[in-house]
């Protein structure tokens, strides 16, 4: 896996109770285009992207990459799990730390799906990378995610300014065993 090191990719597909993460397939690419343009999903994250640049750029299926996994609920997507190395360009204290990333459908907000996606991601990260760190960035001003940060058990590392507004920065690290 190029961007998360010695881990095997793609993953057998990580089961839950509800959910599916897998790899995207061409029957995703409606719903790609849907969570990239939506507005409601990119309210704290700079606006959506063009619709009509959207189905030009998409025009056959979503490009599979090492760390991102579609969320499936009973054979459709509902949202993308992102796994992938932070840069550090806004956020120094996340450079070179795996970054998980999130993006749900509206109608599949308020179910905990996103929670539960996000801990089936860890768990599987937490598997193939023994002991990695993880960071979330969000928005201060997005309640729902700062909420969701707190109950996956990310803990405040800094806050900083970026993008016209106060960001949050968190770490997740794994419980490992005491020697």
């Amino acid at each position: 896996m190029e961007d998360l090191g010695p881990a095997a990719w793609p993953p057998e597909p990580i089961r839950t109770e509800r959910l599916v993460l897998r790899e995207p397939e061409a029957q995703d690419r409606a719903a790609f285009i849907e969570l990239l343009a939506s507005p409601e999903v990119h309210t704290y994250l700079g606006g959506p992207q063009s619709r009509n640049e959207l189905e030009h750029e998409m025009s056959g299926a979503p490009e599979r990459r090492p760390g991102s996994f579609v969320v499936d609920l009973d054979g459709a997507m509902i949202g993308q799990i992102l796994l992938r190395r932070a840069t550090g360009r806004h956020r120094p204290a996340a450079a070179g730390k795996v970054d998980l990333g999130y993006l749900f459908l509206p109608r599949a907000w308020g179910f905990g799906y996103a929670a539960e996606a996000c801990a089936a991601a860890l768990g599987w990260l937490a598997g193939a990378l023994p002991g990695e760190p993880v960071v979330l960035a969000t928005q201060t001003a997005n309640v729902s995610s700062m909420r969701l940060a707190a109950k996956l058990g990310f803990t405040e590392v800094e806050r900083f300014e970026a993008w016209g507004a106060e960001q949050w920065l968190g770490m997740w690290s794994p419980v490992t065993p005491s020697s």
